[in-house]
């Protein structure tokens, strides 16, 4: 059996590790973008805080992947999936190659989403979906750390990922200002009074948050780059941390069915018999996408072991409690999702 994944997250490199332990004589290929390993993303949000976290949020490096026996094409892009010959084109910086398969694992995660009304202004603001982000972020905030300096923050969106992000830059010490659009933090995630909760945490914290608030773009003033809301207000970086986006590109280009995410059934099977999805791309019949590590990590050893003939019963999504890991903050309810 030839199994060629597509993403080197949570998913993808759950599922590969799965099934090698079950089918010794399979041939595993994965395919990513990434170069740095197989590593943490949660962490990612604690960026700022943890000391060393270049190597620290790093899982296991490719090469120990390898040494499992699961081949690993980093650094490359899978550029087309031609469904009619089973077969995935693979760019990498030096060459393009042709790719067979007889299961196609489609892993890739999820974008940073940028509303449409930002992206004149892309060059303007930073966004954290990855390790190269991070890393990005880092040397830039490390300038003003050198010339003992703090660098003042702006960062748009007070849903998960935003106000982790803001929670870390300001204990961290950095000055931090948070803009929302609606009017309470984590509305999708939160019930109000636990809302309320985080708000009186993240201003104890020095964090400024700004509700209810309409971002209509940026601009440049010198080395800041202001937020406009109708006032102009100038920060040394501003971060846009406003949802993320499945990456349904390729699929759609195959011709596969796409909603939200990429449509699968009950059995993580896409509107080709041969392609699976799961992970933050796969959109299951009720219309979720289960973009939380633990339900993941389920979806990616279920598969695997539906594939080895290990499992009969369609996928069902275990029980998990998300939390926002912001300093100091513990929800008194059950999440929202």
């Amino acid at each position: 059996m030839r199994i060629v994944i597509i993403g080197s997250g949570v998913g993808g490199v759950s599922f590969a590790e799965k099934y090698r332990a079950l089918q010794a004589d399979a041939q595993i290929t994965l395919i990513t973008r990434e170069d740095d390993g197989y590593y943490s993303r949660p962490l990612l949000s604690r960026g700022f805080s943890t000391d060393n976290i270049e190597q620290s949020i790093i899982l296991k490096p490719f090469d120990q992947l390898r040494d499992e026996n699961i081949d690993i094409i980093s650094a490359a892009e899978v550029t087309a999936i031609n469904r009619a010959d089973r077969t995935v084109v693979v760019k990498r910086p030096d060459q393009e190659s042709v790719l067979p398969y007889d299961k196609l694992i489609l892993a890739q995660g999820s974008a940073a989403f940028i509303p449409p009304p930002f992206r004149p202004y892309r060059d303007l603001f930073f966004s954290l979906n990855n390790l190269v982000d991070l890393k990005k972020l880092r040397r830039f905030r490390q300038g003003f750390l050198d010339r003992n300096q703090r660098p003042a923050w702006g960062v748009i969106g007070g849903g998960l990922i935003g106000c982790e992000v803001a929670s870390d830059l300001a204990a961290s010490g950095d000055p931090v200002t948070l803009y929302h659009a609606a009017d309470r933090l984590m509305e999708r995630q939160l019930v109000p009074d636990d809302s309320v909760t985080l708000l009186n945490i993240m201003q104890d914290s020095g964090v400024a948050v700004l509700l209810n608030q309409s971002v209509q773009g940026f601009s440049k003033q010198g080395d800041k780059v202001c937020v406009e809301t109708g006032v102009s207000s100038p920060f040394d970086a501003v971060l846009v941390a406003t949802g993320f986006k499945p990456r349904t590109e390729l699929a759609e280009q195959a011709g596969l069915e796409i909603g939200r995410g990429i449509k699968v059934n009950q059995r993580l099977q896409t509107s080709d018999e041969h392609i699976y999805a799961l992970g933050d791309v796969a959109e299951l019949p009720n219309g979720k996408l289960y973009a939380f590590i633990l339900p993941i990590r389920n979806q990616a050893l279920w598969l695997a072991g539906f594939l080895a003939g290990q499992e009969s019963k369609d996928w069902q999504p275990p029980v998990f409690n998300p939390k926002a890991k912001v300093h100091g903050f513990q929800a008194a309810h059950p999440y929202l999702f």
